[in-house]
């Protein structure tokens, strides 16, 4: 086989690579960070970790989330298959927001997160005062 000549296993997995590499400006995985990461994304998947849970009680929980903001990220982490949506067939209808199993898993690992920062916020202020301080 002549050396220049990639194998067909070779393609498929640059293709994996190029794929799964966020820091390629066109990667799939960059744009699921940025909704993850979003200035809401974090509250909306930790929230979620304390089980199923409707848009009102969901918003009530992230205080400072309009409902706006609430509707268009629900919408994306359905896309993105984080989480899921159910409707009763009720009137009005019900809707109902989870993880799924992806989801959950990704917000067991935002939760160390903020779990951290929660833990750490004492040190952060206190860098902050002090930053400013000298500034």
């Amino acid at each position: 086989m002549n050396g220049n000549v990639e194998s067909e296993a070779d393609v498929e997995g640059d293709k994996a690579v190029a794929l799964s590499d966020a820091f390629t400006a066109d990667c799939p995985a960059r744009t699921v960070l940025n909704h993850v990461s979003s200035r809401w994304g974090v509250l909306i998947l930790a929230a979620l970790q304390e089980g199923p849970m409707r848009f009102y009680v969901l918003r009530n929980r992230i205080g400072g989330i309009s409902e706006k903001m609430l509707s268009q990220n629900l919408r994306v982490f359905v896309r993105d298959g984080l989480i899921a949506r159910e409707v009763e067939a009720t009137v009005p209808p019900q809707v109902t927001y989870s993880l799924t199993p992806v989801g959950r898993e990704l917000a067991a690992t935002l939760g160390g997160l903020v779990e951290w920062i929660t833990y750490r916020i004492g040190d952060i202020v206190a860098a902050r005062e002090r930053h400013d301080e000298a500034s």
